[in-house]
């Protein structure tokens, strides 16, 4: 499986809350912070959901 850098571009202040949440979930907190996850169905779910927010760069 490839790795995922996945970053915050775009604030969560005023998104519904499963957006929020989607968000926390994947270890995000403040706009431009960043994770490494490895590319799985669930993380590609959580990303498609919120993929308006961030920016995704394969590692």
């Amino acid at each position: 499986m490839a790795t995922l850098k996945i970053t915050l571009v775009r604030s969560i202040i005023g998104r519904p809350q499963d957006q929020r949440g989607t968000v926390k979930a994947l270890g995000l907190g403040k706009t431009n912070s960043s994770v490494v996850r490895e590319e799985s169905p669930i993380i590609m779910g959580m990303i498609k959901k919120v993929s308006h927010l961030v920016k995704v760069e394969e590692v």
